[in-house]
């Protein structure tokens, strides 16, 4: 990491068209790679269902606090009318 800071500091004035390109292309390749890993783990495989309904536990669990608690400072935000327009 320090090494591609260093080569960008030294380039910056130089326009590198390529560079988001390539970036792009290998997040896409590890990834894929992750997810071949993934599927080849026979425990994650069999316990996918487990780890699916706690990923939407978690995601129900967090878009509810965040409806209430931007409820809750709307609320604060606009004590007077009690949070009506």
């Amino acid at each position: 990491m320090l090494s591609g800071m260093a080569v960008g500091f030294l380039l910056r004035k130089r326009r590198l068209r390529v560079v988001p390109h390539a970036v792009t292309l290998f997040i896409w390749l590890l990834l894929f790679f992750l997810g071949v890993e993934v599927g080849e783990n026979p425990q994650v495989v069999g316990g996918i269902r487990k780890l699916g309904l706690e990923a939407l536990w978690l995601a129900m669990g967090g878009i509810a606090g965040t409806i209430l608690f931007s409820w809750l400072l709307w609320r604060w935000v606009n004590p007077k009318k009690g949070g009506q327009q």
